[in-house]
């Protein structure tokens, strides 16, 4: 449920116009809804959409840059809610159905490869079989779910299910590895508050990384795995407080306003990195480490469209990366630098339907 929540693009998806017209107006420098590339977007070269129907999001490269697995509730591939999916890299996904690699069972979330080529992901299998229901709502008031039922596991590409990564009661998810591919960071509410942790790749030596109250989670290591960006729903006054505590005693969170912090691996020199407002999130780091990229609806009072932006990792030189007025997250690079993967609604052909893109990277 991390970064993605394709329950929030679902939301906040909108209609746009015939494809092919939009594409040779928006090169032409014109602006537009339905296109591939928008005017402004300097650092997208090439850019190909790789998949065509459903949510599609939470999309990442294995260590070799060959693969990509993510996650899709496309119902013509036979799913009712988000399982997880592998595709080679060129592939598309317009006329075929890429091979599930999650069980089928239950919601699943947050993917992602090991160096071996084994892939990690959360699930609600073991509690869940059927779909759990999404709660969108509360009071009036935008939410998450947060299902106890989600724990972390590992698993082959012919997706065989190697072993259960977490034990503990709650909700384990949102799990990404180091670089180095020897640690796995993830939030858990184990603690009865839902904070940041780090494990082994094998499960052992879990150890505890944020503390203080808030939703702490959509967390990625640096290039060099020495540090950690995440996302944050921080409450500060009594009563913030209070509707916090409120919401996760009943498994559920607000994610309207959250802002990116950076932290060294072990959790120290905590700081924040953005004070925008709204709903920052989905952060990844550049591939020289030296800023970060993001998703956030800070410009748009009435919380949508959502862009990309990068950001110093000192919080200066903040700039607007995608335009067109749609929704734009989960900005994602290759290992080598060269290439970025996202979730847009841009090009879907007048529905509500959340797309991966793919598209070489220009400094």
């Amino acid at each position: 449920m991390k970064r993605i929540l394709l329950v929030l693009i679902s939301i906040v998806a909108i209609s746009c116009n015939n494809s092919k017209k939009g594409t040779k107006d928006a090169m032409s420098g014109a602006t537009t809804t339905d296109s591939l590339y928008f005017k402004g977007e300097k650092h997208f070269k090439d850019i190909q959409q790789i998949t065509f129907g459903g949510d599609n999001a939470e999309a990442y490269w294995s260590f070799d840059d060959k693969q990509i697995i993510f996650q899709s509730n496309n119902k013509e591939w036979g799913v009712e809610c988000d399982q997880m999916f592998l595709m080679n890299v060129g592939e598309t996904f317009e006329d075929k159905i890429p091979p599930m690699v999650s069980t089928g069972k239950g919601r699943t979330t947050c993917s992602y490869f090991l160096p071996d080529g084994n892939i990690i992901y959360s699930s609600t299998h073991e509690g869940h079989h059927e779909c759990p229901e999404a709660v969108l709502r509360k009071n009036g008031k935008y939410i998450w779910p947060i299902y106890d039922t989600y724990d972390i596991y590992l698993a082959d590409q012919q997706g065989n299910v190697l072993k259960q990564l977490t034990n503990e009661k709650g909700y384990d998810a949102e799990p990404t590895v180091s670089p180095k591919g020897d640690k796995i960071v993830f939030t858990s509410t184990r603690n009865g508050d839902i904070d940041l942790y780090t494990m082994n790749i094998d499960g052992s030596d879990v150890k505890q990384i944020t503390f203080e109250y808030g939703y702490d989670g959509g967390a990625f290591f640096s290039p060099d795995g020495t540090k950690i960006i995440f996302r944050s729903s921080r409450p500060k006054t009594e009563e913030e407080i209070a509707e916090y505590k409120g919401l996760l005693a009943d498994g559920l969170v607000q994610p309207t306003e959250m802002e990116l912090y950076i932290c060294n691996a072990d959790g120290s020199d905590l700081k924040q990195l953005t004070h925008l407002g709204n709903a920052n999130w989905s952060p990844f780091f550049l591939p020289k480490g030296d800023k970060i990229i993001f998703s956030s609806n800070f410009e748009n009072a009435g919380g949508f469209p959502f862009d990309l932006y990068m950001i110093d990792i000192d919080g200066k030189n903040l700039e607007k990366v995608t335009h067109g007025g749609s929704f734009n997250a989960f900005p994602v690079f290759s290992n080598d630098g060269t290439r970025i993967l996202f979730s847009s609604n841009r090009n879907n052909g007048g529905g509500h339907d959340t797309n991966l893109f793919m598209a070489e990277w220009v400094d």
